[in-house]
């Protein structure tokens, strides 16, 4: 029996660095351990511009021909569009064009990230995301909370697909030796007002503060918080050692579907401190692997007498095998 097709589709693609890029890089190296020939069909195939406010994301210009192309050569056994750009736009009207049946994810509260930079009425971005959505047979999501959101937003036909972390690469036994004075809070991640970065940084907290990670924020977080350890990007066991350094891992976000980093910080055996939002709320176990509070402050202080085995324990039980089986048992055959 020969191999499943899978042809995925994203806007999201390295050389970024975020959750959606790195759940579809091992999503697809898991796939392909489970019977099945995966295709990414990403911007680097085409021609791109810098998306405003935001370079390092490239969005992708009239792709539609050349992606139609690729697709009729393929001939997948599935199709799955994994964002609303402009790639997974002009794959969503090939489908409908051709009678194809595909799913579809929702990895980014797209809605509130263009309200972060941009005075639009949520009600308007999330009927064009509703719609977009409606076509496929059905939407992933990862968590019980995004999957409420969206129904309060008349979204329909949604599944479940969970996340993963890889515990041989983020594991607590070799943490960086940073010379600062302790306890260290420590976020990951995009360094981007969606983030909510700032919400932690004004924070009032004895010891040291450190920002793995880059973005467009960084030059302007930097000059404001001239204490703050910025690292800059870090990557695989290197970021997994800083991230193992921490005492406390500091997640501000509240507008994050699930939040990979969290995770990744409790397989170091790291207690999370966050918001009581989306995200947090799926991943976090309160009072044993984090503190969730409206109040992060004291949620972050909290968080330091938390057993940092209860993180490993818990990170131990989320394999990417396991969600790249959810995601596979999700898909549907094009005809």
């Amino acid at each position: 029996m020969s191999a499943r097709s899978i042809a995925i589709i994203t806007d999201a693609w390295s050389p970024q660095v975020n959750g959606v890029v790195n759940t579809l890089q091992h999503t697809r190296d898991s796939l392909a351990g489970m019977d099945c020939h995966v295709t990414m069909l990403t911007p680097a195939d085409h021609r791109t511009v810098p998306c405003p406010t935001y370079p390092e994301i490239r969005l992708c210009v009239h792709p539609s021909g050349k992606l139609g192309r690729q697709l009729d050569a393929l001939g997948p056994d599935h199709i799955h569009i994994a964002t609303e750009g402009p790639l997974g736009l002009a794959a969503r009207r090939y489908c409908m064009r051709n009678g194809l049946a595909f799913t579809t994810s929702y990895h980014t509260q797209f809605p509130e990230y263009i309200r972060k930079r941009v005075p639009l009425p949520l009600g308007v971005s999330y009927a064009f995301v509703r719609r977009f959505h409606r076509a496929a047979i059905c939407t992933m999501v990862a968590t019980a909370s995004q999957e409420a959101l969206l129904k309060k937003w008349k979204f329909s036909n949604i599944v479940r697909w969970s996340r993963g972390v890889d515990t041989d690469v983020f594991r607590p036994d070799e943490p960086e030796t940073l010379d600062v004075p302790r306890p260290l809070f420590t976020y990951a991640g995009r360094v981007a007002v969606e983030k909510n970065i700032d919400a932690f940084l004004e924070l009032d907290l004895p010891g040291s503060k450190c920002v793995i990670g880059d973005g467009p924020d960084l030059e302007m977080l930097k000059r404001r918080w001239p204490e703050v350890l910025f690292t800059g990007y870090r990557f695989g066991s290197e970021l997994a050692r800083f991230v193992a350094s921490a005492d406390v891992f500091v997640f501000p976000s509240l507008t994050d579907t699930f939040g990979l980093v969290m995770l990744e910080a409790m397989a170091c055996g790291v207690p999370v401190a966050a918001f009581p939002v989306t995200g947090p709320l799926d991943v976090v176990t309160h009072g044993e692997t984090g503190m969730l509070d409206e109040d992060l402050r004291t949620a972050a202080l909290a968080a330091l007498d938390l057993d940092r085995r209860c993180c490993r324990e818990e990170a131990l039980r989320h394999t990417w095998q396991a969600a790249s089986r959810q995601f596979l048992d999700n898909l549907v055959p094009v005809c």
